[in-house]
């Protein structure tokens, strides 16, 4: 009920202000379980694809916007869980990164649609980065269910990061064709298994959405754009020194 509200009333204006264009919707099924598999450019990703769905889709967010204290820390909470966000610690580990196979694998079993971004984390560049295995091939292989590949495209432009207000822009959507993992049943524990899933998923999203891409994880680019930002401005501190 929650969510029908909130997507009348952050989808209905998201269509209408920015009108995002849609490829293979037909692609959605109208019933029944299915894994939702997105590249990751924007916060937004996770409010325009529920925006032009039918079918409830729910994704996994990190726990701190859940857990956030205060008046602020309630009301974010509440919509979070009110736009279909699931709350899971991302601070790592094994415990992690169970539950949020546990979350998925939840939100499948009772036939609905299960979003997930195999990079981890959104491209610090527009890039598109390595999957990680451990959860969208587990969630696959323990489900049985569909992966459908996603390509967001351009949402990344419409507030850049320091942009205070968003730009009005049109960004797309393409929807692929479902990915049938049932060959490799019962192989969930197989890393190499987990690998190859995973990497047959994320090029079909390349495929969609033409981006370059990088064969390294996103957290790992983003630990080096940092560092060398850092030490850019190590040197321009001993230059005007």
């Amino acid at each position: 009920m929650l969510y029908g509200t909130m997507k009348v009333a952050i989808g209905g204006p998201l269509k209408v202000a920015f009108r995002p264009w849609v490829e293979g919707l037909e692609n959605i099924p109208a019933e029944g379980p299915a894994i939702l598999a997105s590249n990751h450019l924007s916060f937004s990703d996770s409010f325009f694809l529920p925006a032009v769905l039918d079918r409830k889709v729910t994704f996994i967010a990190k726990a701190e916007y859940f857990t956030t204290p205060g008046v602020k820390g309630r009301l974010t909470a509440a919509f979070f869980k009110g736009v279909g966000q699931l709350p899971v610690d991302r601070s790592g580990g094994r415990g992690a990164g169970e539950a949020a196979v546990k979350s998925g694998i939840d939100v499948l079993e009772r036939g609905e649609l299960f979003g997930i971004y195999p990079e981890g984390t959104r491209s610090p560049d527009g890039r598109l980065y390595r999957g990680k295995p451990g959860g969208l091939a587990r969630v696959a292989l323990a489900t049985g269910a569909p992966v459908i590949p996603v390509a967001m495209i351009d949402t990344e432009k419409i507030q850049p990061p320091g942009k205070v207000m968003p730009k009005l822009m049109r960004p797309g959507i393409r929807i692929g064709s479902p990915l049938d993992f049932s060959r490799y049943q019962g192989m969930e524990h197989d890393r190499f298994v987990l690998r190859a899933v995973t990497d047959e998923v994320m090029y079909e999203i390349m495929k969609l959405s033409g981006q370059e891409y990088v064969d390294m994880y996103a957290t790992a680019a983003k630990r080096q754009i940092a560092e060398a930002a850092k030490a850019e401005k190590k040197d321009q501190a001993k230059k005007t020194t």
